[in-house]
């Protein structure tokens, strides 16, 4: 009998691992939740705006596709039907939308819902949750009630284990798409209140004061009212300011920002207003203005308090009809800019000594926005801790701050605010060099020592 050789099977077969994309322009949440799906076998690739998404979705060709409920560049709707439409094999979850379920169910659903609940189990900032009973008030408080240093693998999912058939089918069985949307979001499908108060991405920090300001950003983001921020140096005005545009219907047109106390007297009208040929010595050519260059969308006028008076009057005039004059021009330009403007001043007790006009105030502060400073909100130091240690973990190796580190942090009166936190976590680093951890002896405030 003739022997027929059998062919060698091969010793390992090579299957492609599932691939997740995770879009959200909040870096905590994108962590947490690929720490999960990677947990669950997950290959996960992440991205922080729609276009980085697409670009993601075509390189990688993903099973599953979770998807955050704001984008900052792009439309969340728009982008949900562009992206069903051309990539119709990806089982896409969004969170909080509406129109992000009307796909076909698809076979991930459940396992992606489910990680989504533990997500919002251990990320209570990036989600819209109730506060915790007994949360810690402030820093020390925080820093007292944790065993371990907060550092930026705090981040981290306490169980990464697969999830049994039996534990998916108890908390998510067949749910129907409102139900999916209800737990995806955690608010009611139809809410009393049509404003979201979850923090905004930009604004870190689950204080009240803070979430007082995501609530009035997005009531007024919207329109095109005039909006005074005030608050002191270093708290985010600019933040503020940034999020009322990517809110508001000029997102696709210009933010144009000036600093009114960084530019000289003599040159900032021509700054604002724009110039013509051989309107002053070193006017060669002729050039348009910050707010004509911010024409359809926000110009953001940063330390509005040191614009001198006698061009307060001129922008009182813009501010009025909408139309500037270049200068050196006789000509009027029609211009169609929302103002938003910023201070760390009390402008209006510096109406009442003259430094600064009513008129123009009145114009200005038609909705008034406050940023506190660190101090009146220094239960979120441990979650601006993480933020910015993330963040710098970008670009070199990630360091985490030990107990020790953050002790010196909670006794620091912060004059400097969120601005001083970020540069005493930035000069700690550097000051660790290689070493992976901040210690107190790298904390340094930047004193003199005698």
């Amino acid at each position: 009998m003739q022997l027929v050789p059998v062919p060698a099977l091969p010793s390992k077969i090579r299957i492609r691992p599932r691939t997740a994309l995770v879009a959200s322009a909040d870096s905590s949440f994108r962590q947490r939740l690929s720490q999960i799906l990677t947990g669950l076998r997950w290959q996960v690739r992440e991205a922080e705006n729609g276009a980085q998404a697409w670009a993601e979705a075509e390189a990688a060709q993903p099973e599953a596709a979770i998807v955050d409920s704001w984008l900052p560049d792009l439309d969340l709707a728009e982008f949900l039907k562009d992206f069903q439409g051309n990539f119709p094999q990806v089982d896409l979850v969004a969170t909080g939308a509406s129109s992000a379920l009307e796909s076909p169910r698809g076979p991930y659903r459940q396992e992606l819902l489910y990680a989504l609940r533990r997500c919002q189990d251990t990320d209570t900032a990036a989600w819209n949750t109730a506060p915790t009973l007994n949360k810690p008030n402030t820093a020390s408080d925080q820093l007292h009630a944790s065993s371990r240093p907060v550092t930026t693998e705090s981040a981290e999912v306490a169980e990464t284990s697969e999830p049994q058939e039996s534990e998916l089918v108890s908390a998510y069985s067949q749910p129907s798409p409102a139900a999916e949307i209800a737990i995806c979001a955690e608010q009611p499908v139809h809410k009393a209140n049509p404003v979201p108060t979850e923090r905004l991405p930009e604004l870190v920090g689950n204080a009240p004061c803070m979430l007082e300001i995501s609530r009035r950003v997005r009531l007024v983001a919207p329109r095109s009212t005039p909006v005074l921020i005030e608050g002191p140096t270093g708290s985010g005005k600019e933040l503020v300011a940034e999020a009322l545009h990517r809110l508001s219907t000029r997102n696709r047109k210009p933010f144009v920002a000036i600093n009114c106390a960084a530019i000289p007297e003599a040159l900032l009208e021509a700054e604002l207003f724009g110039h013509t040929r051989g309107a002053f010595t070193g006017a060669v050519q002729g050039r348009i203005g910050r707010i004509e260059s911010a024409d359809g969308g926000t110009l953001f006028l940063d330390e509005i308090g040191e614009m001198p008076l006698g061009l307060q009057s001129k922008l009182l005039r813009f501010v009025e009809c909408g139309e500037l004059q270049r200068v050196g021009d006789n000509e009027t330009v029609k211009v169609d800019v929302r103002i938003v403007a910023a201070t760390h001043q009390p402008l209006a007790e510096h109406t009442i000594t003259g430094s600064f006009r009513t008129d123009l105030y009145y114009r200005l502060a038609v909705f008034l926005i406050r940023t506190p400073s660190l101090a009146e909100h220094a239960q979120d130091l441990l979650l601006l801790v993480d933020h910015f240690m993330q963040r710098m973990g970008r670009e070199e190796p990630m360091k985490r701050v030990d107990a020790g580190a953050l002790a010196k942090l909670a006794a620091h009166d912060w004059p400097g605010n969120v601005r001083e936190l970020e540069h005493v976590l930035e000069r700690g680093a550097i000051l660790a060099g290689e070493e992976p951890v901040i210690t107190a002896q790298e904390i340094d405030f930047g004193r003199a020592v005698n």
